[in-house]
């Protein structure tokens, strides 16, 4: 019987698993699941890491403390709205110009929020649509627009959320977006399989980091909480291992997939 613990093991050390790789994460900036995946990455031996988002301040800082640790030829910074199909192009453009190709695109950029459908606005429901669905289609897009000219290919790693199979009250935007990238990451995986392109998702349930907690009330965080198998939340380095999985080569064979980080798949 697996025992429930309220506390998180340790990050496991590294094994090497992107060594020499280049990877591009959006929404790069700050504790989430994102800078986790950055630093993960590093860790796990990529070449370099270029990291984007729109919060220029947060995206300095963290670029700094990365470089500070890892060394400044392996991390560049490009701030990114993935609504703007030209600053999509110009983050993918840095990783080639820095490093020559673009071998693993995290798309990781989203925006929740939280109304009941009879209250909602047209504009709350297209800008969570447009940041989370419709930025993780311009990047992807892009990505694979650079990825086929490559010998190798390269892969794409989308964040998805068991919200996408599950219902949550004031949730529809955001589940809808969710359930929205989950089908794009079936579909586009296999039109880019034959470009040697493999395109996978995960889907947390409860990743917690101090931006989450800033805007989301004790009362909700505590119940999602309690649904947790391990109960408890997941550390936003655990979401980033299972990525750097998908990202590397011992996942070789899986396209179209959607991993779930939690218990909580329907």
């Amino acid at each position: 019987m697996i025992r429930a613990s309220s506390t998180p093991p340790a990050c496991p050390p590294p094994h090497g698993l992107l060594a020499g790789r280049s990877v591009v994460v959006t929404a790069a900036a700050g504790s989430g699941i994102g800078g986790a995946t950055a630093r993960r990455v590093l860790e796990e031996g990529a070449e370099g890491v270029v990291i984007g988002d729109t919060h220029a301040r947060r995206l300095d800082e963290s670029a700094r403390a990365l470089a500070a640790e890892f060394g400044p030829e392996r991390v560049h910074a490009e701030r990114c709205d993935v609504t703007d199909e030209d600053e999509v192009r110009a983050l993918l453009d840095a990783c080639t110009t820095h490093h020559g190709r673009v071998d693993v695109l995290v798309n990781n950029a989203g925006l929740g929020g939280t109304a009941e459908v009879v209250e909602m606005t047209d504009e709350q429901w297209s800008r969570v649509l447009d940041v989370t669905l419709n930025g993780t289609f311009r990047c992807t897009r892009a990505a694979l627009r650079t990825m086929r000219d490559q010998p190798d290919g390269g892969v794409i790693v989308n964040n998805a959320s068991v919200v996408g199979w599950r219902a949550q009250r004031g949730q529809a935007h955001y589940a809808a977006a969710k359930a929205g990238v989950m089908a794009l990451t079936r579909c586009a995986a296999l039109e880019a399989a034959e470009l040697g392109v493999r395109i996978n998702a995960v889907s947390p349930s409860l990743a917690m980091h101090e931006n989450l907690a800033k805007v989301t009330t004790p009362e909700l965080l505590a119940d999602l909480t309690s649904q947790e198998a391990f109960g408890r939340y997941a550390e936003p380095w655990e979401v980033a291992n299972v990525i750097v999985f998908l990202a590397g080569d011992y996942s070789s064979y899986m396209t179209g997939e959607t991993v779930a980080v939690s218990s909580r798949h329907p």
